[in-house]
């Protein structure tokens, strides 16, 4: 599975990728919703880890910008966030997102599960 992950934070997005390689797939990550834009329309990835609150483009706003793209080429999408109170799965799937998973992530696995059993 072609993998993006997008996050601010450096060490989910390393944790992210290692996990994904770990279990075979292709992951590429972006540090923000500018460069992970970029790379998804290049890539075209079936799976988008997509980070909700990130500076310059929140995932929702690039989920929103994306929509008509996503139409053409589509692809699962798991929101991911700290700050679930703000954010929680119901309105993650009224955004475009097929999952919302919280972080701190208790199993960085269970995120590549999850992914995974999206895709099947």
């Amino acid at each position: 599975m072609k993998v993006l992950i997008i996050d601010d934070e450096s060490s989910v997005r390393r944790a992210l990728q290692r996990a994904f390689t770990s279990r075979g797939h292709q992951a590429s990550v972006a540090i923000d919703a500018i460069e992970g834009e970029s790379l998804w329309l290049v890539e075209k990835p079936e799976m988008v880890i997509l980070d909700v609150l990130m500076p310059k483009m929140t995932g929702p706003q690039l989920l929103e910008k994306l929509k008509d793209f996503i139409k053409n080429y589509p692809v699962k999408v798991i929101l991911i966030s700290a700050y679930s109170g703000e954010f929680d799965t119901k309105q993650s799937l009224s955004k475009g997102a097929n999952l919302f998973i919280e972080k701190p992530f208790e199993n960085i696995f269970s995120v590549v599960d999850k992914a995974e059993e999206l895709i099947i």
